[in-house]
Order: C-alpha cells, then structure tokens, then sequence
C-alpha cells in the first residue's frame, strides 16, 4: 500500500533526514548473482532480492529496485519484485521503482495504476518515467502521484554518452529539452513544503552543467545514479549542483550489492556512503 495523506516528497524529506540522502540500488543481474553463488533463475533472484532487501530495508531512506531484472524472468520474478518492494516498506524504507515507463493516454494511466495506485500488488512510494512523448503524456502519473501520496522521478540529463542526443537538442523557446522539463517540474512542485513530490534523474558524473544548474533548484528530488562504483563523488554532488545539493539522493547498487551476501558487509557500505554524503 502506498497511499498516504502525507506527500511523497514531505515523506522523503524526513526519512533523509533520519536515514541520510543515500539510494540503494537492487539489481539482480546474471553476474551479480552468480557473484553471490547463486545460480541465474527464479531461485536465485529470490535469495538475492530478498537478502538485499533484508539489508537494506531498515538503513535507508530509499531503495531502488530495477524492474527489469525482474521481468526477465516472468510472471514469478514479479512475484519476487512484489515480495521485495513489501519488505523494503515493512522496514521503514521509501521504495522508488526503477520502470522508466513512457506512454500516452489510457496506457500511461494503466502503468500509473499499477505502479502507484495502493490497490496494486506492484504499487510502490514512486517511480521513474521517461518524458519523450511529450510532457504532457505524464499527466495521468501526475495525477495518480497527487491522489495517492506518491512521487515521480523524470528522467532529464542522464550520464550516458546518448543522452545528449535528445536532452541537449533545442526547443522552440531556444532552451534545451532538459530545461524544459525541469521548469515543467519546477511549476508541479511551486508552493510545496518542504520538497516536492515530482523529481528529476540526473547523472552524478556529469561533466559541464554550468547551462543547467540554475534549473536544478525546481523544488523537488533529485537522483543522482553513478555515485559511487562508477565514479560520482561528494564533491562531485556539490559541483553539479550547487544550490540543490541538498534535495540530492546519490544512487549506487554495484557499490553495496558487491559486499553480498553478507548483510553486515551491505549495511557497513551504505553506512560508509552516508557519512561521505552527510557533510556535503
């Protein structure tokens, strides 16, 4: 059950400010599993996600499964997806599902529905969404995050070398499409206390944001994957952005999950991620 009289971002804002800012990661690929000693099917992602969850559940302020690995498996890997979104939240932790779902129209309101809505087996605090049809085809997640106490996270400058393609090319208004969508957040988030529900994903080893950064102030969260393991750094949270540090969740798995399947080696990693992330 994800609904809630308290919005997403009120409840994201205290949990950060008892857990800290960092995001945990699940994401049971094949070598990850075989790393733990498990083998590449349902039995396997079962120990593997629900031992992460075990661990993670009660230290963090958010986790972030990967629906996709998941999926690969059918019908009883969402099973597994299930059981793991539930253990996070029986243990105090936000649960932001990472789908990146796109779509317009009645399909956009049946993957808010089973995302979002309480009654949904699969529903959880918030997911990611993909923008590229146009702002506008999200509303219905919008109105869904609103009526059920969940949040958004909207992809805008991601850190993969395609990115650029899209994210960087001109509207007709001269600003780029990142911009945009940041001001589209910037107006759902306006007058919210203390953050917004509706975020942004952008990339914590980004290179010159100097265009952007007055942008990142929209009033709402911000994750940040590639912290961590691939190479984002506190310092590097700071000089991407500014100002809106501090509604910043850094994001890593592959920094935690390797400490697997030991659960005190998992909850001593995202201990030590919290502390670098504290004094920024």
């Amino acid at each position: 059950m994800t609904s809630s009289a308290v919005p997403f971002g009120a409840r994201l804002h205290a949990a950060v400010a008892v857990r800290g800012p960092f995001c945990a990661g699940i994401d049971p690929h094949g070598a990850l599993l075989r790393q733990w000693g498990l083998t590449d099917d349902v039995a396997g992602l079962e120990r593997f996600a629900l031992t992460a969850a075990e661990a993670l559940g009660p230290v963090c302020s958010m986790v972030k499964p990967q629906s996709a690995f998941f999926e690969r498996f059918g019908s009883r890997g969402v099973a597994v997806l299930e059981r793991t979104i539930a253990t996070c939240r029986e243990a105090g932790a936000l649960v932001l599902l990472d789908v990146k779902r796109g779509d317009i129209g009645s399909t956009s309101q049946a993957y808010a529905d089973a995302y979002l809505d309480p009654t949904s087996p699969i529903a959880a605090d918030a997911v990611t969404v993909s923008p590229y049809l146009g702002f506008g085809s999200l509303d219905p997640f919008v109105t869904s995050a609103r009526a059920h106490g969940g949040g958004l996270f909207v992809l805008a400058l991601t850190s993969n070398p395609e990115g650029p393609e899209v994210q960087h090319a001109a509207v007709d208004t001269g600003e780029t499409v990142a911009e945009r969508v940041l001001a589209h957040l910037a107006d759902l988030n306006r007058d919210a206390a203390p953050l917004g529900s509706f975020g942004a994903v952008i990339g914590a080893t980004l290179g010159d944001v100097d265009r952007f950064r007055d942008a990142f102030d929209f009033n709402g969260p911000i994750l940040a994957p590639g912290f961590g393991a691939q190479g984002g750094t506190p310092a590097d949270i700071q000089r991407i952005f500014g100002a809106a540090a501090g509604n910043v969740a850094p994001s890593s798995s592959r920094e935690v999950l390797s400490q697997g399947p030991d659960v005190d080696a998992m909850r001593a990693a995202v201990a030590d991620a919290t502390a670098q992330l504290r004094p920024a």
